[in-house]
């Protein structure tokens, strides 16, 4: 249950998370949670990460519901939202933070086109459909938060296909933006760099994770509670007049002019 009164309130509220069944999806849907919103949220294949999810959010006292799903599938994101309608009856918070980051190192030159389609489909046409059937839904005052990377603002070399698809998760951003204005929906994007999840754990062996850490100005390596804080603010009333960005979440290792 929420214990005193939070700064962020967003009681009555409805958001759905995708990707919620572990690392930065779950700290966000939980997070949402203590702040007062009832969570939905989307996972693949984790079906007993995605049950602790749901009782993580329960215990904040909120209401919970998941499903599993391939977005990359346009009529099974149309039966997601269908589903998420008759639960909760509505939506102001759409998170999208799927996608997939093939942790092996392929040249350009080498790689294959199903490696560089299959992370297309799952980054950016996915993210494509979410948007197409979930925006329409959205309430007034409501807002988006992408996913987004450090690689697209610096590029990240042997990694082009995912660094290629979350620069074309910011490009959305930007014009989506404009386009929900009108509504008053808010469309940000928080750009994380190296976090402590499981998807990128075969980077941190063999002293991986100490050289990371030591090209970090914070000196640190993030939690995915440290992505989840900068999603809720992006969603809260503290944000109404930001739309359109890309907050960098990385201790410093990245920083745009």
């Amino acid at each position: 249950m929420r214990g005193e009164q939070e700064l962020i309130d967003l009681t009555g509220r409805v958001a759905l998370v995708t990707g919620g069944s572990r690392g930065v999806g779950r700290a966000t849907a939980t997070l949402l949670a203590r702040a007062g919103a009832d969570v939905g949220f989307v996972y693949r294949t984790r079906t007993e990460d995605a049950r602790r999810t749901e009782e993580e959010i329960r215990k904040c006292g909120a209401r919970a519901w998941s499903v599993q799903a391939d977005l990359r599938d346009p009529s099974v994101v149309e039966g997601v939202f269908s589903e998420l309608d008759e639960v909760f009856g509505g939506l102001d918070f759409l998170i999208g933070n799927h996608g997939v980051w093939p942790s092996e190192p392929v040249p350009i030159a080498e790689m294959t086109v199903q490696q560089w389609r299959d992370t297309m489909a799952t980054n950016l046409d996915s993210l494509f459909f979410l948007l197409k059937v979930g925006t329409p839904r959205l309430r007034e005052s409501g807002a988006v938060v992408l996913v987004s990377s450090t690689a697209a603002q610096r590029g990240e070399a042997f990694h082009g296909d995912y660094a290629a698809s979350k620069g074309g998760l910011q490009s959305l951003v930007k014009g989506l933006c404009e386009e929900l204005a009108p509504r008053n929906v808010r469309v940000n994007a928080v750009a994380p760099g190296w976090i402590r999840t499981e998807m990128v754990e075969p980077v941190f062996r063999d002293g991986g994770h100490d050289r990371i850490r030591d090209t970090i100005p914070l000196k640190r390596v993030a939690d995915p509670e440290d992505v989840a804080g900068p999603i809720l603010f992006l969603c809260s009333p503290l944000a109404r007049h930001i739309t359109g960005e890309v907050l960098n979440v990385n201790g410093g290792a990245v920083r745009p002019g």
